[in-house]
């Protein structure tokens, strides 16, 4: 009888700590629920979809490791954003998206997209805000394990750009493009075209 009691007693303190192993493991994987327009750039919260701020959004989703394809487009991005009037700029506001905020941080995507311009403003969100906006706009990215390699992953992504109305509403979407003059030719069909 007395070793029934020892066993039950070790029994329960071994589910009291598997379950504290468990809870403790689910703690460290948590992520705060935010709404899905409020991400961070550099060390502050800024709304996407902010209704007192008119600009036409221009949006770029790629991330801080790529080796060519994000690249690529931002240097397009900034190129368009040269050759467009000063009061044309004043009407949009050009955003980089990490889809890999794991590591992507507020601070690292910042300071990437204003090393191609300095209006374009890098942004990071959580795990489930950055599958939210790409299931919204039809972004499609998926992370590769690559083995033998310092970065031990990549993230395979579509590459647009996404024209978004304040509230959000996609206006227009340009493919990839090494032409910066299609992206200028976009810019300007979107801002002749009048709010509905």
């Amino acid at each position: 009888m007395k070793y029934q009691w020892i066993i039950l007693a070790l029994a329960l303190a071994g589910g009291l700590i598997a379950s504290l192993v468990v809870n403790q493991r689910d703690n460290a994987n948590f992520e705060p629920d935010y709404p899905i327009s409020l991400l961070e750039t550099k060390d502050k919260a800024v709304d996407l979809y902010n209704a007192n701020d008119p600009r036409i959004r221009v949006i770029y989703f790629g991330y801080t490791h790529c080796p060519d394809v994000c690249p690529t487009s931002l240097a397009v991005l900034s190129a368009a954003l040269q050759q467009i009037e000063p009061e044309q700029l004043a009407r949009l506001w050009p955003i980089f998206i990490t889809l890999d905020p794991e590591r992507d941080t507020a601070e690292k995507s910042a300071e990437y997209a204003q090393y191609f311009h300095p209006s374009i403003i890098g942004m990071t969100g959580t795990k489930k805000q950055t599958k939210a906006l790409a299931e919204k706009y039809g972004v499609l990215y998926m992370k590769t394990e690559l083995k033998d390699s310092a970065l031990d992953y990549a993230v395979d992504h579509s590459s647009y750009f996404y024209f978004l109305a304040p509230d959000g509403t996609l206006v227009k979407k340009v493919q990839h493009t090494l032409n910066p003059n299609m992206l200028v030719d976009a810019i300007n069909t979107v801002l002749e075209t009048p709010a509905s």
